[in-house]
């Protein structure tokens, strides 16, 4: 089992399967020594566990829990294109899109609940660029979707 992998067993993390893509994509790209992962939404055996929007149905600690899901979710795709997660050398950057009601600007806080999980994981190659964006929907009424960048040994 790899380091990675121990770590997040102590944390208490099975990864999934990877996750089936909804539409027509694959889940992650290998390009040169780039992984691209495509967005994830907090599902757990295949049911997505959070609906709505941040600022409406959805509060910033709830939002934060299904960041840090859908983080998971992406591991899973990463681990699923490289075998062993200790081929990682680091995260680049992760991308977190937020379903938005109006006026709703903590976008931040909720992405920093995948961004303290890849850190918690990966330790200082977990340490990443991002962005939070909001927005007024997402697929399937998710209120967090998060891709990932990874940089590969």
């Amino acid at each position: 089992m790899s380091e990675v992998e121990q770590k997040l067993k102590a944390m208490g993390i099975t990864l999934p399967d990877v996750p089936k893509p909804g539409a027509k994509y694959v889940p992650s790209v290998v390009a040169g020594d780039l992984v691209f992962v495509s967005g994830n939404l907090p599902t757990e055996k295949g049911e997505l566990k959070f609906r709505g929007r941040l600022g409406e149905d959805v509060s910033v600690e709830e939002g934060a829990k299904a960041a840090r899901l859908a983080a998971i979710n992406a591991i899973a795709a990463l681990r699923g294109a490289v075998g062993d997660l200790d081929r990682i050398a680091g995260i680049v950057r992760l991308e977190g899109f937020v379903a938005s009601a109006p006026g709703f600007t903590d976008q931040h806080l909720v992405v920093n609940g995948a961004s303290a999980l890849v850190l918690e994981v990966f330790g200082e190659r977990g340490a990443h660029s991002r962005f939070a964006v909001g927005c007024a929907s997402l697929p399937l009424g998710t209120p967090v979707e998060i891709g990932l960048i990874a940089r590969i040994r």
